[in-house]
């Protein structure tokens, strides 16, 4: 149970540090959509639904190799060496092609007035992707403590960035007459205005990377040419599976700028970012359960029992979520407050969005079957689907429907794949499922909400009191039909 206990810990002190600061960045929306206006806030969003994309294509894979070849090789310094100038040299390109180019590629995106953008992003994904080799080298290290400190404090300093630009500039401008208003003046400009949050992004990322700069010098300067060759045809798969993967998360942000009228685009990119936020509590709950799940999976898979242990945690995951979305539907006239009322147009989208990120929690879980039987290749065929599915249907629909269009969008695609995925596992991993009950679940969650939907009352309160209500009848539904097979030392000894 040791080795268990251990990598789990270790589980839980590298995942912490990315769900707090997704929670606390979530935290920052209504600072931003009550600041700003959704064209201005559409701009931002629009921006970072590519970030994800050119982070793929600066790591290249090579988070992955230096575990990889730190495994095969005996000389593990001259893998680290090698694997970080590579990514420090292409990352300098990167930075010197959008300094000359960067008026361009912002009239490309839209953003011609803007075209200090793409040079901040251009240093940010360049300066993220240096930091993520030492932060992979701290991983192999087994340095859990060290990793999650400089996480923690590149989050705070984001944080921290972002109030003091945002909130706190601008308040003292409006007395110039005080003294701080000196001080502020030389590193202030009203002028930037939502910029700030590319800046705050900056300072952060700056930070870390010189937090982790002991840790890049211990590498010291070898390259070894021939060892670089062997790298790449194994880091190349790497990069293409996670470009469809991120065309499923993020590409309807960025074809709504591309696939709408000038004068409404940003408008529809602003409410459905904003509106999509809501939609991450969920998200947030799958990350948490991915980090702590398939450690516990790889471990216990050997186990007599482990189909039917999986089978349960299968169908408590799908309890947990949609008691979320229970809890996040029916408290949609108070929790719609946490974006500006300018926003409220897309919350439509949100039990669409809610679903989707369902399906894409369970078939995170279901990927157990291809990562046991290292059949990683199917994975890779499965997230191609999906992002077909993602590009032709957002094509279709958005020129019709908007965002909407993007909602159902992701809706289909994780569904499609969710399904796709469990059809492909049993061969793999022929787990008996307890469809009878998830199906039960379902639609009594869904009977619920649209329940609620019908309920209108005067008193907000009273309307909260009832819907609330909805959810313990929900939950205490559960509770009823598993209690006999409930055993919860099954998943704590």
């Amino acid at each position: 149970m040791k080795p268990l206990k251990d990598l789990a810990g270790q589980t839980i002190v590298y995942g912490l540090p990315s769900i707090v600061g997704r929670f606390l960045s979530y935290l920052l929306v209504p600072i931003y959509t009550y600041t700003f206006v959704p064209t201005e806030y559409g701009k931002i969003t629009f921006l970072y639904a590519y970030v994800s994309f050119i982070n793929i294509l600066l790591t290249y894979g090579m988070e992955t190799s230096l575990f990889n070849f730190s495994r095969l090789e005996e000389n593990k310094k001259n893998v680290y060496s090698t694997i970080l100038l590579s990514v420090i040299s292409t990352s300098i390109v990167f930075i010197a092609a959008m300094g000359v180019f960067s008026e361009r590629v912002a009239g490309w995106m839209h953003l011609p007035e803007h075209p200090e953008y793409i040079i901040w992003l251009a240093l940010i994904l360049s300066i993220d992707a240096i930091c993520a080799i030492p932060f992979a080298k701290l991983r192999q290290l087994n340095k859990a403590r060290r990793f999650a400190t400089i996480k923690t404090l590149n989050i705070v300093i984001y944080i921290l960035s972002n109030l003091f630009f945002i909130i706190l500039c601008p308040a003292i401008c409006k007395h110039p007459d005080s003294v701080w208003y000196s001080l502020i003046k030389p590193v202030y400009d009203p002028n930037i205005g939502i910029g700030y949050i590319l800046i705050s992004n900056l300072v952060a990322s700056a930070a870390t990377l010189l937090m982790l700069f002991p840790d890049m010098i211990s590498a010291g300067i070898g390259f070894d040419s021939v060892l670089w060759k062997r790298m790449m045809p194994y880091a190349m798969p790497l990069v293409f599976a996670g470009l469809a993967g991120m065309v499923n998360e993020t590409l309807d942000r960025v074809l709504l700028q591309y696939l709408l009228p000038k004068d409404v685009s940003w408008q529809q990119g602003g409410i459905y970012s904003a509106c999509y936020k809501i939609s991450i509590i969920i998200t947030m709950f799958v990350q948490a359960f991915k980090y702590a799940a398939e450690p516990y999976f790889f471990a216990t898979s050997k186990d007599k029992d482990f189909m039917k242990t999986y089978a349960d945690i299968m169908k408590y995951f799908i309890i947990g979520c949609l008691v979320i979305f229970l809890g996040t539907m029916l408290n949609i006239s108070w929790l719609k407050y946490f974006v500006g009322k300018n926003y409220w147009s897309g919350l439509q989208v949100v039990p669409i969005l809610l679903m989707a990120n369902l399906c894409l929690g369970v078939f995170y879980t279901l990927s157990i079957w291809y990562k046991l039987g290292n059949k990683t290749l199917y994975g890779a065929y499965l997230t191609i689907i999906g992002a077909i599915i993602t590009i032709a249907l957002n094509i279709y629909w958005i020129p019709k429907i908007g965002y909407i269009g993007c909602a159902w969008a992701t809706l289909i695609c994780y569904a499609t794949v969710m399904v796709l995925s469990y059809f492909m596992s049993r061969k793999q991993l022929p787990v008996k499922y307890d469809f009878f009950h998830i199906g039960i679940y379902f639609a009594l969650s869904l009977i619920l909400y649209f329940l609620s939907t019908r309920i209108t009352l005067n008193s907000r309160m009273l309307e909260l009191l009832i819907n609330n209500g909805l959810i313990l009848i929900f939950i205490a539904f559960v509770y009823f039909l598993e209690k006999p097979q409930f055993k919860f030392n099954k998943f704590v000894k």
